[in-house]
């Protein structure tokens, strides 16, 4: 019964006086809104990068690192002793990956690897008249390639399949095309390091928007690069990997690293900038979220306090009555959750509006049409508990300040 009243005392309170009620929930709302808005457009903004990372870029990668320097041999073995070589010279070892079959065939048996792909990748000159760019061709298995980038969805001209079928054909990037001035049925002079010299037909053009390659790299069948290098059917450069959760490839990249001895990298070290940009945009984006809620929050505890002093002689005259300060506390907490409760629920509503209309803002940069934004549940869920503790908080501190009033003090003045 002593509850009920309480709640009805607290209602009373929150009527009485709607405005002050209304700015303490516009406050909560704000805070809640613009937490929404700013984790999804964070969010947002780091899957954009990410996907245009990985249409070039692995989650994990088996290469030749290159042995070991190995110039002074001599020297090594006997340290202690004089010894004088001048011009020594790197012993050369078999570059690429051996037995590249037996490998893949055990990378198949990893339960998180989804998607495994080979690549000979070779740097070259490409040449078409008096112009000449330095670039790199890669060598590809046409299915494999395109399950493990996705690479037919940046087609501008030409089917990527075809590729499989034309040892004599070419993909080249947007902005080497351009470069070079290539049109789809054009030659182009492809020149190896070796000196070895073949012509090539440019059968399609692709646009990743990574400026790095589509400024210098191109695609032919793997068959095709072995023949370009004069290597066996087996010889590969790389070794491309996906797994389930690309956030989580460590735990992989310790299981392949038994099965081969060659060097096995995720895409988070070898693209640490990427990783630190990416975790820096986050922990901006929750430090200002968190800051609007608490700026919101001692907003509430400042109107919570003037309804107090507001109230001081009703809260003495329900002491006198017999209201106990638990009572009172419970009161003006009450007020507080459910000033917490409705601007949290609007504040989400208008978090998810205003990141619908950004969401449309026309943003033609590096293949995105509008600005990116994400929606995640959690982040609603997130916000609106982070907004209900934080008027919690900002109600409990007044309310039990509230309970400690003196009501003989208060009615005598």
């Amino acid at each position: 019964m002593l509850n009920s009243i309480n709640s009805r005392i607290s209602q009373v309170h929150l009527t009485s006086n709607v405005k002050q009620t209304i700015v303490a929930m516009l406050g909560v709302t704000f805070g809640i809104s613009m937490y929404v808005f700013m984790t999804g457009f964070m969010t947002g903004v780091n899957n954009a990068q990410t996907d245009l990372a990985f249409s070039s870029l692995a989650h994990i990668r088996i290469y030749n690192d290159g042995p070991a320097d190995h110039t002074n041999l001599a020297e090594k073995i006997y340290p202690n002793d004089i010894i004088n070589l001048r011009n020594a010279k790197l012993i050369k070892y078999t570059e690429g990956i051996k037995n590249a079959a037996s490998i893949t065939s055990a990378l198949h048996n990893q339960p998180d690897i989804t998607d495994i792909t080979t690549q000979v990748n070779i740097n070259v000159f490409f040449k078409n008249a008096g112009n000449k760019v330095n670039g790199v061709i890669c060598g590809v298995d046409v299915f494999n390639e395109n399950k493990v980038f996705n690479i037919s969805k940046y087609m501008v001209q030409g089917n990527w399949n075809e590729l499989k079928y034309r040892a004599d054909g070419i993909f080249v990037g947007i902005a080497l095309a351009k470069n070079l001035s290539l049109k789809v049925n054009d030659n182009l002079n492809v020149l190896t390091s070796d000196g070895v010299t073949r012509n090539y037909k440019v059968i399609g053009i692709f646009q990743t928007n990574v400026t790095g390659v589509d400024k210098t790299k191109a695609y032919i069948n793997v068959n095709a690069a072995r023949q370009l290098l004069a290597v066996n059917q087996d010889y590969v450069t790389d070794i491309m990997i996906n797994v389930k959760d690309y956030n989580k490839t460590q735990s992989t990249v310790d299981q392949v690293t038994k099965l081969t001895p060659y060097k096995v990298e995720s895409w988070q070290m070898a693209n640490q900038q990427l990783v630190a940009g990416s975790n820096l945009r986050d922990i901006i984006a929750v430090a200002v979220s968190l800051t609007i809620l608490l700026v919101a929050g001692f907003g509430i505890y400042n109107i919570m306090n003037m309804t107090i002093n507001q109230k001081i002689k009703e809260i003495a005259i329900l002491k006198a009555m017999g209201f106990s300060g638990k009572d009172v506390t419970q009161i003006f907490l009450t007020e507080a959750i459910i000033i917490g409760l409705i601007g949290g629920v609007v504040g989400m509503g208008f978090g998810l509006f205003i990141s619908k209309m950004v969401n449309r803002v026309p943003f033609n940069v590096s293949g995105l049409h509008t600005l990116p934004m994400a929606y995640l549940p959690k982040d609603y869920v997130l916000a609106f508990l982070f907004g209900l503790v934080t008027t919690f908080i900002a109600g409990y501190l007044p309310a039990r300040k509230a309970s400690k009033i003196d009501p003989v003090t208060i009615i005598r003045g």
